[in-house]
């Protein structure tokens, strides 16, 4: 009676960890499926392969790595972090900084054709068309409608 106790807890234990690899591992023939839920040929004999592998005594990682071993990284679901794959995992960083970059100069540029514009005028030189437009949109004040706007409703001390 103990012995079938054992029996179904080992059963279960090794189904428990069969699945939970087999949800981490990409079927090779569908690509876009797990092989716990793809019903490839392919994928059914890698859960064999699974299962037999912990009924061997083989650790989680010892099977990740032979899957990753015969059939490449792009396997597993998360591939390991290495300078191969540096580029891609900070790539989205590398572009958001460029992007405040050239955000950051360009405003820099624009503050600084400002204060040449306005010593242009105090020199008394005369402004383009494009320049005068841009003083005109920098020092006309917003338009009243005799409100108080919200923000400065809210300000401490009105």
């Amino acid at each position: 009676m103990e012995n079938e106790e054992d029996a179904v807890k080992n059963t279960r234990l090794v189904e428990a960890r069969a699945r939970n690899i087999s949800h981490n591992v990409r079927c090779t023939e569908c690509g876009s499926q797990s092989i716990e839920d793809s019903q490839a040929d392919i994928a059914i004999l890698l859960r064999k392969l699974i299962r037999d592998e912990i009924r061997a005594g083989k650790s989680d990682k010892d099977i990740f790595k032979k899957l990753e071993n015969d059939y490449g990284e792009t396997v597993l679901y998360a591939p390991k972090f290495d300078m191969q794959t540096a580029a891609l995992w900070l790539s989205p960083i590398l572009v958001a900084g460029a992007a405040a970059g050239v955000w950051a100069y360009k405003k820099h540029k624009q503050n600084t054709n400002v204060h040449i514009m306005a010593l242009n005028l105090v020199r008394g030189v005369a402004l383009t068309p494009k320049e005068k437009e841009t003083m005109l949109d920098l020092l006309t004040p917003p338009p009243s409608n005799g409100t108080t706007p919200s923000w400065w409703r809210r300000w401490p001390g009105q």
